[in-house]
């Protein structure tokens, strides 16, 4: 019984890790078998796959909306500055 609930600890770990990879189609498709057996025998698995399911839907329908141009200034700037460490061009 220990090595069955230890093996199902490492299935729910390696489908955790691979969650993203899962829902993207980049894995092989002996990988995405296995991992979609154990999302159909494993409720607490099969939680985190539908809310990250569910968060890339919301995700995505949040971000028909343009972005002000101010913002996308903003981003670029922090982004530069990380970067480089010097000032960014726009902010000259």
């Amino acid at each position: 019984m220990v090595d069955e609930q230890a093996q199902h600890e490492a299935d729910c770990k390696e489908a955790v890790e691979r969650l993203y990879h899962f829902l993207d189609g980049e894995l092989t498709e002996e990988r995405r078998l296995m991992i979609q057996r154990h999302l159909d025998a494993c409720s607490d698995c099969i939680e985190a796959f539908e809310f990250e399911v569910e968060l890339r839907v919301a995700i995505a329908r949040g971000c028909r909306e343009p972005v002000p141009e101010s913002l996308r200034v903003r981003v670029f700037n922090a982004i530069w500055e990380e970067g480089s460490g010097s000032v960014p061009p726009s902010a000259i």
